[in-house]
């Protein structure tokens, strides 16, 4: 590891914004805000732009970035505590470890802006969109919660409203191209450091705001979505 990280990951141990891997946080997240505000995460969130953009736009809610690299998480951490945005919170761990920390019901709203699309089908099921990890958000979010997706990959875009469609749950917007529609909504306005290298080639950003059913459908539906070839 470079002496740069060394010295990030030490200087991370003592930002009050940070928490690793922290245990028995389940119910206790308006404790740690100090107020009742509802909460939004951005999963893998990387240097947490979007948690620091939606941060300032909506001062009377709180987010916390989501992320394993803590090396990343330094950055948006670091201008959170610079800028006194007291909102917004970072925490460490694996995605697919994201249910330990949270109560049910305890999250308002998900944000999943620009995530590794696995573009194989073999890696399917480490989408953040795929069943699996709908699974893990159903254990905490509000009913009727909405789970937003800001993606350049069409193949991940496709991907999503497949399951949308198959798992029963609710489209409430579907934006092809969230730039080049009339009135875009100023939170679908914030960018990312990897939507600044389009690494897909689209030249366009997908957008997908949907919500859980009541009940998702268990792992035996997986089979039919995996045969329908996503």
């Amino acid at each position: 590891m470079g002496q740069k990280k060394l010295i990030r990951f030490e200087e991370l141990n003592t930002f009050p914004n940070v928490l690793q891997f922290p245990k028995e946080m389940k119910g206790k997240w308006n404790s740690f805000f100090k107020n009742s505000n509802p909460v939004t995460l951005e999963l893998a969130c990387g240097k947490g732009e979007y948690a620091l953009g939606l941060g300032r736009l909506y001062p009377q809610r709180n987010f916390i970035g989501v992320d394993l690299k803590g090396n990343r998480i330094w950055v948006g951490a670091k201008i959170a505590l610079q800028d006194k945005l007291t909102n917004i919170a970072f925490l460490r761990t694996e995605i697919d470890q994201v249910a330990e920390y949270f109560a049910e019901e305890e999250v308002a709203e998900i944000w999943i802006t620009f995530p590794d699309p696995h573009l194989r089908k073999s890696k399917a099921k480490k989408r953040l969109t795929h069943p699996k990890f709908l699974r893990l958000y159903q254990h905490f979010l509000v009913p009727g919660g909405l789970i937003h997706v800001k993606t350049d990959s069409p193949e991940l875009y496709a991907f999503t409203k497949s399951v949308i469609a198959l798992y029963g749950c609710v489209l409430h917007e579907d934006t092809e191209d969230a730039y080049r529609q009339e009135n875009t909504k100023e939170e679908l306005l914030i960018k990312t450091y990897y939507e600044s290298l389009d690494i897909a080639d689209s030249k366009r950003i997908h957008y997908l705001g949907f919500s859980l059913p009541a009940q998702l459908a268990g792992k035996e539906k997986d089979v039919e979505l995996k045969s329908g070839g996503c």
